[in-house]
């Protein structure tokens, strides 16, 4: 297999075969990620193989926020007291089904981690909102944390994600 990349997306991507199982994830992909780009909504990553343009994953990032009383006490106290912290979110993350089972969802989060850590921009956390109770325990075996107001938004404070990387 050629050497896999992770790159932003672009007009030589084949994004017509793509599937990963999950409909809504495919969709996007399919019909509203480029124009999510070109309005600067959201950044779309894709891992391909070599030159290859079909698209073995993608992910998106987005500028965000968390109300500082969805965070757990213990965290926003030690927090300035602004109504909201400053967050990346990873608002869609998925692998082709054909392609499971190689740990490629974990190279594509690290990877969002690794451009996160990166940015210039100032983030309190790292945010995902999981589809499923299987996205749930995917992001349950990097230490996400659930936010105090529930459902399946869940975080990761950018400091814990530098330690990764440390």
């Amino acid at each position: 297999m050629p050497p896999l990349r992770i790159e932003p997306l672009s007009d030589r991507h084949d994004r017509t075969p793509f599937t990963s199982g999950v409909e809504p994830l495919d969709r996007y992909l399919k019909l509203q990620a480029s124009q999510d780009v070109r309005r600067r909504v959201a950044a779309c990553f894709v891992l391909v193989a070599g030159e290859d343009p079909a698209l073995i994953g993608y992910y998106t990032l987005a500028a965000s926020s968390i109300a500082l009383v969805d965070l757990p006490e213990k965290l926003a106290k030690r927090l300035p007291r602004y109504p909201n912290v400053p967050a990346t979110l990873m608002g869609r993350l998925a692998v082709a089904g054909r392609c499971r089972g190689r740990r490629l969802g974990e190279l594509l989060l690290l990877d969002a981690f690794r451009r996160a850590l990166e940015s210039e921009i100032a983030s309190y956390a790292f945010i995902v909102d999981a589809k499923d109770e299987t996205a749930a325990r995917f992001y349950g075996r990097y230490r996400f944390l659930p936010l105090v107001q529930g459902g399946r938004r869940l975080f990761l404070p950018m400091a814990e994600i530098a330690n990764l990387f440390a």
